[in-house]
C-alpha cells in the first residue's frame, strides 16, 4: 500500500475552494489575466461580458461592481454567457468587479410555475417563499414593498409571489447564494480626445516667409489654416536646439553645407537639450503665446518627445553616465542597420548590473511633466519600441499620476507584437501598417483585425496617411485621386487619423528606391503655397466636418464591411445603433480607371427584407431619395470623384 502523501503548503483550502461555488470565467476585456487596463472613455459605455454558470438545476445570476459600489445587472446570452454596459464617468485609473450568485428567488419562482401548471401541491414551496423573503434585504425605501410580500406569501397568495414586479423587486432584493466575485477587472478611462481626434503635422520652421526660418509667432498665423480644414490637434516634430556635431544635410546626406538646418531629431546643443526651445523659433513665453492661442482655436498642440541626443547636448557633459559607452569609451552613435544616424548618441536606460538607470528615467519624467506645465498634454513619442518596455510603463503611470488627461501617441512602425505590448502598457494611441495597406484584401483583413479582434480593447489605431519619414509608394504614381482616397479612408475607418503637411498638396516627390520624399522637409525648410492648384483640402474639409457632424465616427467598433462587386472598390458602414447613425462608404481604391460596378444595400443591418426601402441621403451633396431593394449599381470616377458616402435612414429615424 503506497504511503499517503503529506499536504503541500500550496493546497487549496477547503473554505476557499467552498466559498467560488460559481465559475466565472472568459472575462472580455481582461486583458493578460488583469496584468493590463482595458481602455474606456469617460462618458461612452464598455461592453463587459463573462461566462457565470454553476452547478445542477438552479438559476443563476451574474452583475458588474463598479468601483465605486454601483452594481449594473448583466443580461443572459446562450450558452452561460452574460453581458452589461457600464459608463465611468471620471478620466483616470478604474475597475470593476464581476459578481455571479446562485439566483435562489428565481429558481423557486420557475421550479414553483411548473408546479403549479402541473396541479402539484405547493404548500412547502409557499414556506420556502417565505424563507426566502425573510432573508431579503430590500432597498432603501423599499422595505414596504418587501412587508407586503411576506404577507402574500403568508396567505398563500402565489399569483402575487410569482407576479413580475416581485421578480424585478427580488432580483435586487433577494438572497444570493454563494455569491462569487472575480478578480478585479483593470480600466484606464480616457478622456474623449484619446479616442477621437484628427491630427495635422506641421513643421514650425518652415512657416516663415521663402528664405527665412519660421517661428512661434508664425505658426500663430497658420492657425485658422489648420482649424479650417477640421483638425483638433496641431503636432510638432521637436522644436528643440539642434546640435551641429555630424549635422546631417538636405536629402539625408552625410555632410552639412552651409546653412543647412539639420534634423530636429538631433537633439541639444549649447543652448539646451528637451526642456528648450530653438532660438530661432522664439523663446518659451512666444510658445505660451502659440499654445493659448491654439486653444482659442479648438486645437490642442502636441510635442513629439523623441529620446535623441545630439553629440553637443548639455547632458552629455552634466551625465556622463546617461549615454552608451563601446568598450573604448567612446560614445555610441545610433544605429539601425544598414542605417546610421551619425548625428544622434544612445541614452542609457539600464545600468551595467541590470538595474534601471534611475536618474535618467527620473529625468524624462520631469521632461512630460515640464510641458505638461506649459499646456501640453499631448505627445507623439518617437521610436518607443527601441527603449525598454519598463521604462514607458513606469513614466506613463508617473505622468498620469499628475495628469491623467495626458495621451501618449506611440510612433512605433514595428512588429505587430511590440506595437500591442507599447499599446498594453499605456500608450493612448498607436501608429500602424496603414501606410502599406492599399488593396480591398489587405485592407478588410487589417481593418477587421483591429476592429474585432482582443486588441481592440487596448490599442488605438491612429491612421496617418504619411509623415516626414514615409512617403507611401502608393501615392509615387496615384496622383490626386489617390491622395483623396486615402484620406478619406484614413479619417472614416477609424476614429483617429492624421496628415503629415504637403498631403493636402499631393507632395509625392520621392527618393529612389525608398518611400521617403525628395528634399525631406526633415533636413531642409520647405515653403508651400497654401492655395497652389490641384490640392484636397475641400476632401479634408469635408470628412473632418462629418467625422464632427456623426457619432458613428466616433468608435473603431461601429465599422462594418458590406459587398462591392468589384474589387477596386471598398465598400464599408460606420453603424452606430445606440445613436441611430449609419454612414456608408464606396472607395475607389484604384486611382488610374474608374468603376462600374454592383453592390449590396445591408438591408439586413436593420432586420429588412431583400425588397425593403431605405431613406438615403449623398453626404456630399445634400440630396435626399430612396433606394428600392438590395442590389444596386455605382459608377466612381477617379479623375470626378473617386469615393461616395451616404447617410442612411432606416424605418424608425435616425440621428
Amino acid at each position: 500500500m503506497a504511503a499517503r502523501k503529506s499536504r503541500g503548503a500550496d493546497t487549496p483550502k477547503l473554505e476557499d475552494l467552498a466559498r467560488d461555488r460559481v465559475a466565472i470565467e472568459a472575462i472580455d476585456p481582461f486583458i493578460d489575466g488583469g496584468r493590463f487596463a482595458a481602455k474606456a472613455v469617460a462618458g461612452r459605455p464598455l461592453t463587459i461580458s463573462a461566462d457565470v454558470f454553476g452547478d445542477g438545476h438552479d438559476l443563476y445570476a451574474a452583475a458588474i461592481e463598479t468601483a465605486s459600489g454601483i452594481e449594473v445587472p448583466m443580461e443572459r446570452l446562450p450558452n452561460d454567457r452574460w453581458t452589461a454596459e457600464v459608463a465611468f464617468p471620471e478620466t483616470g485609473p478604474s475597475h470593476v468587479t464581476i459578481l455571479g450568485w446562485r439566483d435562489i428567488w428565481g429558481t423557486w419562482r420557475r421550479d414553483t410555475a411548473k408546479k403549479l401548471d402541473a396541479g402539484q401541491d405547493i404548500a412547502v414551496e409557499l414556506q420556502e417563499a417565505r424563507e426566502i423573503l425573510d432573508a431579503a434585504k430590500p432597498p432603501r425605501g423599499q422595505s414596504a414593498v418587501l412587508k407586503a410580500l411576506q404577507r402574500a406569501a403568508r396567505a398563500g397568495d402565489a399569483e402575487t409571489l410569482l407576479a413580475s414586479d416581485t421578480a424585478a423587486f427580488m432580483a435586487i432584493a433577494g438572497p444570493r447564494g454563494t455569491l462569487t466575485r472575480s478578480a478585479p477587472v483593470p480600466v484606464w478611462v480616457d478622456r474623449e480626445r484619446a479616442a477621437f481626434s484628427a491630427w495635422y503635422e506641421l513643421f514650425p520652421r518652415s512657416q516663415g516667409e521663402p528664405g527665412r526660418h519660421g517661428t512661434f509667432r508664425d505658426v500663430i498665423e497658420r492657425l485658422d489654416y489648420v482649424a479650417d480644414l477640421g483638425f483638433d490637434v496641431l503636432y510638432f516634430p521637436p522644436i528643440h536646439p539642434i546640435g551641429t556635431t555630424n549635422r546631417k544635410g538636405r536629402n539625408n546626406s552625410l555632410k552639412a553645407e552651409p546653412g543647412d538646418v539639420g534634423s530636429p531629431y538631433a537633439i541639444g546643443s549649447p543652448e539646451g537639450g528637451m526642456d528648450a526651445v530653438h532660438p530661432e523659433l522664439g523663446t518659451l513665453d512666444d510658445f505660451a503665446a502659440l499654445v493659448s492661442a491654439a486653444g482659442d482655436k479648438g486645437l490642442e498642440i502636441a510635442l513629439d518627445i523623441a529620446l535623441n541626443a545630439s553629440p553637443d547636448h548639455p547632458w552629455i557633459g552634466e551625465h556622463p553616465d546617461w549615454f552608451e559607452r563601446r568598450p573604448d569609451g567612446t560614445i555610441k552613435f545610433a544605429e539601425n542597420p544598414p542605417k546610421k544616424y551619425e548625428d544622434i548618441v544612445n541614452f542609457r536606460y539600464y545600468l551595467a548590473d541590470g538595474s534601471p538607470n534611475k536618474p535618467f528615467w527620473k529625468a524624462i519624467r520631469d521632461l512630460f511633466l515640464f510641458w505638461i506645465d506649459r499646456g501640453v498634454t499631448i505627445f507623439r513619442v518617437d521610436n518607443p519600441h527601441t527603449k525598454p518596455f519598463p521604462f514607458w510603463e513606469w513614466i506613463i503611470a508617473e505622468v498620469r499620476r499628475d495628469c491623467p488627461g495626458a495621451i501618449f501617441l506611440s510612433e512605433a512602425f514595428t512588429r505587430p507584437k511590440l506595437m500591442k505590448r507599447l499599446a498594453k502598457i499605456g500608450f493612448n494611441q498607436s501608429y500602424t501598417y496603414y501606410t502599406w495597406r492599399n488593396t480591398k484584401a489587405e485592407l478588410t483583413e487589417y481593418l477587421t483585425e483591429l476592429t474585432t479582434g482582443d486588441s481592440r480593447h487596448y490599442m488605438r489605431p491612429n491612421f496617418f496617411t504619411n509623415t516626414p519619414d514615409i512617403n507611401p509608394w502608393f501615392n509615387h504614381a496615384s496622383g490626386r485621386p489617390g491622395f483623396r482616397t486615402r484620406a478619406i479612408m484614413a479619417a472614416s475607418l477609424v476614429s483617429n487619423w492624421g496628415l503629415y503637411s504637403g498631403f493636402e498638396f499631393c507632395e509625392a516627390d520621392w527618393l529612389p528606391p525608398k518611400d521617403e520624399y525628395l528634399h525631406s522637409e526633415k533636413y531642409e525648410l520647405k515653403h508651400r503655397d497654401l492655395d497652389a492648384p490641384g490640392h484636397i483640402k475641400d476632401d479634408i474639409r469635408l470628412i473632418n466636418r462629418l467625422r464632427a457632424a456623426n457619432p458613428a465616427l466616433r468608435d473603431d467598433r461601429t465599422l462594418r464591411f458590406f459587398p462591392a462587386h468589384d474589387d477596386r472598390v471598398l465598400c464599408y458602414g460606420r453603424f452606430d445603433e445606440r445613436n441611430r447613425n449609419y454612414l456608408l462608404f464606396h472607395i475607389l481604391i484604384d486611382p488610374h480607371a474608374g468603376a462600374q460596378f454592383g453592390f449590396e444595400l445591408p438591408l439586413w443591418e436593420f432586420g429588412l427584407p431583400d425588397e425593403a426601402s431605405l431613406e438615403v441621403e449623398d453626404a456630399i451633396h445634400g440630396n435626399r431619395f430612396t433606394w428600392h431593394g438590395k442590389h444596386h449599381q455605382l459608377t466612381l470616377d477617379p479623375e470626378n470623384r473617386p469615393y461616395a458616402i451616404w447617410k442612411l435612414y432606416p424605418p424608425g429615424g435616425a440621428a
